[in-house]
């Protein structure tokens, strides 16, 4: 599958592998085309600067073997086109030692990533590839000290392109080199992963699952919960959908967190009155009196019943909003409860750009005081 990477006035004859990058396509375009950055901007769309870091960023990656040598075979079957058919000939003598990636469909490297990928993500599993080989191993360490277990092989071609897409990185350059997977390979499992369990649904009569592109930045896993009946169970939800852990993991400008845990834990708190607070339809259908001011969020009927959701969980949400009042209040519960980004929240609330995340840490900072003045510390989630 190949795809004409310009138009033909821009770059004529010049054709593509479909599945290479965007970012790889524009370098070839540049390396093998001879178009300026200028003019590759254009057809892109894209500002010329942007395209500039792109291409310096895949020049400082050909220190790669692989990324090296799929690159080169990709350029000389690009520029074969080109030319003259004596001048292709040589070109294609040079590339004839391995078989360029070009050859390659997108369904291949999917099928390849699905088995591969997965062996790379065990412990200790590198991917090794010896320079004359055809072939690459995946290898990890056995049962004795120094003993190696080949679970997978793999074409050399796959590899190559596994390598231009920055699923895998080289670990260790050599007669051998080594590989292991990137984060951006981890994420491209995750998202084959969820593709499979999407057909699989759909195949039972289940409805559309989320999209997987949102399913390869989850992270799964048990969490421990106890009910209003006292009984402790497990459910399984993604430990990393709330927007408070990206923002703790982020560091200001002294080389610190930027949400502490203390705060992180005040919004946790918040969360989970507010999740519990909502269990009947009524409430999830009228969030909205949450983020009124006063006495309309405390207006909540005591005796309303159970399909209103619990009232101890109620008033300590209303407790707390009323506490940090209009403003803190909204961003507070738009970030904590509903797990909306802070560029979302900042467009619904009609604020400027980048204001709410200063915004926000004033809200848990009062959320945590409101708290510790209350009940003389954060109350711990029931877990």
């Amino acid at each position: 599958m190949t795809l004409t990477v310009l138009p033909e006035d821009t770059c004529p004859g010049l054709t593509l592998p479909g599945w290479l990058p965007v970012s790889t396509r524009q370098y070839l375009v540049h390396v093998a085309g001879g178009q300026s950055l200028r003019r590759i901007a254009e057809a892109f769309g894209q500002s010329p600067s942007t395209v500039c870091r792109r291409v310096h960023r895949i020049e400082a990656r050909r220190e790669d073997p692989l990324l090296d040598e799929a690159l080169d075979a990709l350029a000389q079957q690009a520029t074969a086109r080109r030319q003259p058919d004596k001048e292709a000939q040589e070109h294609e003598h040079m590339s004839a030692h391995f078989p360029t990636p070009a050859t390659m469909d997108e369904a291949t490297i999917t099928r390849e990533a699905r088995r591969i990928l997965r062996r790379l993500c065990e412990t200790g599993a590198v991917l090794a590839v010896a320079q004359d080989m055809d072939k690459a191993v995946v290898l990890r360490p056995g049962a004795a000290p120094g003993e190696q277990t080949r679970t997978a092989v793999v074409d050399r071609r796959v590899a190559q392109a596994f390598a231009v897409k920055d699923w895998i990185s080289c670990l260790r350059k050599g007669r051998v080199a080594r590989y292991g997977i990137t984060r951006a390979g981890r994420a491209a499992l995750k998202r084959l992963i969820d593709e499979d369990r999407r057909r699989r649904h759909a195949a039972q009569g289940f409805a559309e699952a989320p999209s997987s592109f949102a399913a390869q930045h989850a992270t799964f896993g048990p969490v421990p919960i106890t009910g209003e009946d006292g009984q402790r169970t497990e459910i399984r939800v993604n430990i990393a959908e709330s927007p408070l852990a990206g923002l703790a993991r982020r560091k200001g400008q002294d080389g610190q967190p930027f949400l502490t845990p203390d705060l992180v834990q005040a919004g946790e708190r918040l969360r989970e009155d507010f999740e519990r607070a909502q269990m009947g339809p009524r409430v999830g259908q009228n969030w909205d009196r949450f983020l009124t001011a006063g006495a309309d969020r405390g207006g909540f009927l005591n005796d309303s019943g159970i399909g209103e959701g619990p009232r101890a969980a109620r008033q300590r949400v209303s407790d707390a909003l009323d506490d940090l009042g209009p403003g803190l209040a909204d961003v507070v519960t738009r970030v904590c409860c509903f797990c909306e980004g802070l560029e979302q929240a900042e467009k619904r609330l009609g604020w400027s750009a980048r204001s709410g995340k200063i915004v926000l840490k004033i809200g848990l900072q009062r959320l945590l005081r409101h708290y510790e003045m209350r009940y003389g510390f954060v109350p711990a989630l029931r877990m």
